[in-house]
């Protein structure tokens, strides 16, 4: 079997897998609850049962050394991308029925499950298809482009079915045409992953590196050098953040008397929508561009800092309760840029975590980590902020920082981890 050729038509393959990637994620944790909301489900319906979809994400690495295990990583996210194209077909289809909760529900989970899975495919073929120095090029690259795919998810799709709701004067109608399409869409991108992305996986040396069974994989993870310290920082590295992302949008739409700035539902959509995506997605770029050419080392604390010291200025707002246009987007432009440029660095040390055999199911590991550390802060923000009002939450979301830069001296990693090579093409 021929070696392994890292890099092959990286351009082309990283930016739709990674779309594809975030597009089902969006559909079938945020968009469902607008679906619903505008179908008539009450709202303790909606919070219940739409919480439950972002389950398969924390358990995934249950089930990842099976895709470690059995086939290959590019079959294993070409089917799950079917899958979930199936399952979406099945919302639009069944949502003109008198089941249409239950039927709905159910290939939501479908779509879940698959989506979740896709994901540990998409990233263990990143892992296996690029060089780790091109990890870090393209880490700003990827997170872009999930971004991107959350945008049109929470944007264009959404203002399609509110656009459909005011043509047929009918919102089951209107919602039912947006999921097909939605399923037309994520088939469409489907084939073109199917097109774009080599056979890496063929070749002597990936074959040889899959585990050997699946307690393995668990054992081989947690007996990783200064594992411990690695996943409290992992858990922690997103503290504030994880809280503010909740609580934002409630802060900028609550009345002045509850705190907030009482701005429109379409103002806030112009400033995060717009200015907040672009500011976004250049500080992921950037953040890996910068790791490519220094390592990880070098930028690890100024990303942490970045991605937590403009939360200073949400704190600001909420005591001042300016409602200035212009401090508010200015607030709005560091928060996301630095969220961008921070999550760099955070997502190339997952990646070094998952270093090794297994490193498939390894990085599903962490990133359940990840999404633990962002699930149970995110439930305790809303009880945090009715405690602490607007201006003592968001100064507890500023310490909250404190913990990952505790952590920071201890961590173990080669200073140059993720730089790229003179010789190594850009």
């Amino acid at each position: 079997m021929a070696e392994i050729q890292k890099n092959k038509w990286a351009w082309a393959w990283v930016p739709i897998l990674y779309f594809t990637q975030g597009l089902p994620y969006v559909i079938v944790v945020t968009v469902s609850v607008i679906m619903y909301k505008k179908l008539g489900i009450s709202n303790a319906d909606i919070g219940l049962y739409t919480s439950w979809l972002y389950l398969p994400w924390v358990l995934k690495p249950l089930w990842s050394p099976f895709v470690d295990l059995k086939g290959t990583k590019r079959k294993w996210f070409l089917w799950m991308q079917l899958l979930i194209a199936l399952a979406l077909f099945g919302v639009g289809l069944t949502l003109p029925t008198n089941l249409f909760f239950t039927t709905t529900l159910a290939c939501f989970w479908m779509a879940a499950f698959a989506s979740a899975t896709n994901d540990i495919a998409s990233d263990g073929y990143y892992m296996i298809g690029l060089s780790e120095k091109k990890q870090s090029f393209f880490v700003g690259i990827r997170s872009t482009f999930y971004r991107l795919a959350m945008v049109t998810g929470e944007g264009l799709i959404v203002i399609l079915a509110g656009f459909l709701e005011n043509h047929y004067g009918d919102n089951t109608k209107a919602w039912s045409v947006t999921m097909t399409a939605t399923a037309f869409l994520m088939l469409a991108l489907t084939a073109t992953n199917f097109f774009t992305t080599p056979k890496y996986e063929s070749s002597t040396k990936i074959v040889l590196d899959k585990p050997q069974g699946f307690l393995e994989v668990f054992v081989s993870f947690f007996k990783k050098p200064n594992i411990g310290i690695a996943l409290a920082f992992i858990l922690t590295y997103r503290l504030g953040e994880s809280q503010l992302v909740k609580m934002a949008a409630p802060f900028l739409l609550d009345p002045l008397e509850s705190g907030g700035l009482a701005y429109s539902t379409e103002k806030l959509g112009t400033i995060f929508g717009t200015v907040g995506v672009i500011m976004l997605s250049i500080g992921g770029i950037l953040g890996g561009i910068l790791i490519s050419r220094d390592g990880l080392k070098k930028w690890m604390l100024p990303m942490i800092l970045s991605l937590n010291v403009p939360n200073i200025l949400y704190a600001i707002l909420a005591w001042t309760q300016t409602t200035n246009t212009i401090a508010v987007t200015i607030t709005v432009i560091f928060e996301k840029f630095g969220y961008g440029f921070g999550f760099a660095a955070f997502l190339m040390y997952l990646i070094y975590i998952a270093e090794g055999k297994s490193k498939t199911s390894h990085y599903a590991i962490a990133t359940g980590f990840m999404a633990l550390g962002m699930m149970l802060p995110g439930m305790l923000s809303g009880f945090m902020q009715e405690w602490l009002g607007y201006g003592g939450f968001f100064i507890w979301v500023v310490i909250a920082a404190l913990p990952a830069l505790f952590l920071l001296p201890f961590l173990k990693y080669p200073a140059d981890y993720g730089k790229k090579n003179e010789t190594e093409n850009g």
